[in-house]
């Protein structure tokens, strides 16, 4: 028998190396975690709720830090939101990407409101009550089973698996059980796959045969594909406000993974923004066009799309999705760079869809200088969405509305679309 413990897929690995404590859990942070307090120290614990009393085991406890981190690893008092793990290995000490699969859907949508109304109350001084909207289907798949796309790694053994919480070791999988049934039925996790390599796995909704691509070579059923013609990109398809839409996206690039994202987030933009014949559009964060290819079809050939992306990968792509639309100008290089090298004159509204980070004061500033009368921002991160919607204040654009999604169950992610409108007198 081998010295070294058989993987139990059922059973989250754990960091035994660091002290336990008692803790009365309190409100929900952004971030996945509830704030706690220890000897008058803040701890932010991952795997517990509001209300509940646990043992948490601290996972990064420098003496003299601001605050430490702690996994609840025992529930003396449990939440009522509490339910049995969705996905164990995700659990404490283990993969990232399923922090909150013990809390029920229902509680998982108050607990992303939550975080939604905190950060733009103290970050943009607006108190709204938020709701959170779960994605078509998924309350019958009880949040599972809605990723298209999903990224593993291998261990020195060529096991596929994911990446420990706040590390870069390789914890092994058998399953992951937030991909969609035709990822599930690749079998990915009895293969054995080449060492310590990246596997990125498309599979598209719309029923395009999946592609995987490892250490970015496609693969095959014999392994790797090095033809000149080998497949690595798959076709995805939009239906959306009665229109339908297609697309060529790289395996490996950037794509709303939530099966139901792309149209939901189409419908929604599409829905803020009105007629827009004839209107000029700037659409940032362009990425792969998912927003530009329906906002060309929506201006009309007397109207212009000017799309503006960072990743060159994904501007090849969408210069595949939009060719046949000559209202479209494509730009690539970073957004704050490229507003500032080109005037454009004024537009009529602006989409953003930023990354994490969001978009920032001198982004947000060039927006504004442009005079659009409407703003849609499209982002995940309440935080950064919260910093630039005060940005938009300053510059005299008022949140007009804001939809919360919830288009990655079981994790702490939720998804808004904010519309604003520039106040008159402004500009």
């Amino acid at each position: 028998m081998s010295a070294e413990r058989d993987h139990d897929p059922d059973r989250a690995p754990e960091r035994d190396n660091g002290p336990l404590v008692a803790l009365e859990v309190g409100a929900v942070a952004h971030g996945g975690h509830c704030v706690a307090r220890h000897e008058g120290r803040v701890v932010f614990v991952r795997h517990a709720l509001p209300g509940e009393r646990v043992v948490a085991r601290l996972t990064d406890a420098v003496p003299d830090a601001p605050f430490w981190r702690a996994d609840a690893v025992e529930i003396e008092q449990a939440s009522p939101d509490r339910v049995p793990s969705a996905w164990p290995a995700a659990g404490p000490g283990g993969v990232g990407g399923g922090e909150l699969a013990h809390v029920s859907l229902d509680g998982q949508h108050r607990w992303k409101a939550a975080v939604v109304a905190e950060q733009l109350s103290r970050l943009a001084r607006i108190d709204l009550d938020v709701v959170v909207e779960a994605a078509p289907g998924d309350a019958e798949r009880r949040g599972l089973g809605w990723r298209t796309r999903i990224e593993l790694m291998t261990d020195r053994h060529g096991r596929a698996g994911m990446t420990r919480h706040r590390s870069h070791e390789v914890v092994p999988l058998e399953s992951m059980p937030l991909a969609t049934e035709a990822i599930a039925e690749l079998g990915l996790f009895d293969h054995n796959w080449p060492a310590d390599a990246r596997i990125s796995v498309a599979a598209p909704a719309g029923g395009d045969r999946p592609v995987i691509v490892v250490g970015g070579v496609p693969w095959g059923s014999r392994g790797p594909d090095t033809r000149a013609n080998a497949r690595s990109s798959v076709r995805e398809e939009v239906d959306a406000a009665g229109e339908s839409y297609r697309y060529r996206v790289a395996a490996d690039g950037f794509w709303q993974v939530h099966r139901a994202a792309p149209s939901l987030l189409v419908e929604a933009v599409l829905a803020a923004l009105g007629d827009l014949d004839g209107a000029r559009v700037l659409d940032l964060y362009s990425g792969s066009g998912l927003f530009t290819l329906p906002l060309a079809r929506a201006v009309g050939r007397q109207g212009a799309v000017i799309a503006i992306e960072g990743d060159p990968r994904a501007v090849r792509d969408a210069r595949r999705n939009v060719h046949e639309s000559r209202q479209v100008e494509l730009q690539q290089g970073p957004v704050e760079r490229v507003l500032a090298a080109e005037s454009y004159g004024q537009v009529d509204a602006v989409v953003l869809d930023p990354p994490r980070v969001g978009a920032g004061r001198r982004v947000i500033t060039a927006i504004a200088e442009r005079s659009p009368e409407r703003v849609v921002y499209v982002g995940c991160d309440p935080a950064a969405l919260a910093r630039d919607i005060a940005y938009l204040a300053e510059r005299g654009y008022g949140l007009e509305d804001l939809c919360a999604l919830d288009l990655f169950p079981m994790t702490h992610h939720v998804e808004c679309v904010a519309v604003f409108s520039r106040a008159r007198g402004t500009g």
